[in-house]
């Protein structure tokens, strides 16, 4: 199948915000806007919601974990066993 070139404009904080949540979802620009043509002209209508990636994942929650790994890797904190908890008490 051959390929053409679509070009948009939009403002470059969006385009930026767009770029990093694509790449959350493991994604490109170029396969984001495939998958929502293909959608829309499968359904005839916009079709769905995309959510971000589980939180756990988060830039912001990762540079946190890599932190504290590394405070425990110097010797700074405390390393606790996994507690089991049970749900029917």
């Amino acid at each position: 199948m051959a390929q053409g070139t679509l070009s948009i404009r939009m403002d470059n904080t969006l385009k930026e915000q767009f770029h990093r949540m694509c790449e959350e979802f493991g994604m490109s620009v170029s396969t984001a806007v495939t998958l929502f043509a293909k959608a829309i002209l499968r359904e005839q209508k916009i079709p769905f919601e995309i959510a971000a990636v589980d939180p756990f994942y988060s830039d912001y929650n990762q540079a946190r974990l890599n932190r504290a790994i590394a405070n425990l890797d110097a010797g700074r904190g405390t390393e606790h066993e996994l507690i089991e908890v049970d749900d029917d008490a």
